[in-house]
């Protein structure tokens, strides 16, 4: 079964260089962005809210499917095996990411501009 882009969970979003990302919020569709599982236990029509604010809602188009997409899992588990490299980086990218915030935390103007507001508050 095609991507349901009426469901809930499906999400698409299209970055400033062109690139598109179409998948399941709920990472339930191991052929996305091509195909949904045919009895997805999680589908549920998306429905519209009160008060919501629509734009214009163009989903770009999928993404021709490769030959042989359906008939085993191999794709399945190619972006299997392509999503647990990108987990095992996002520790490292994280820890790179709270040293940099903690460097600045500590950096000369910063300890300035805290000891500025202390003596403010008193």
């Amino acid at each position: 079964m095609p991507m349901r882009q009426e469901c809930k969970q499906f999400e698409s979003r299209t970055y400033p260089n062109g690139d598109t990302v179409r998948k399941c919020n709920l990472d339930l569709a191991p052929e996305a962005p091509w195909r949904c599982p045919d009895n997805c236990s999680s589908y549920e029509r998306r429905t519209v809210d009160v008060n919501w604010s629509h734009g214009t809602l163009i989903t770009p188009a999928t993404p021709e499917e490769p030959s042989g997409l359906g008939e085993d899992g191999s794709i399945a588990d190619l972006l299997g095996s392509v999503e647990d490299i990108v987990n095992s980086a996002a520790p490292q990218v994280q820890a790179e990411v709270e040293a940099e915030r903690r460097k600045r935390k500590r950096s000369p103007r910063n300890v300035l501009r805290r000891n500025k507001k202390r003596k403010r508050n008193k």
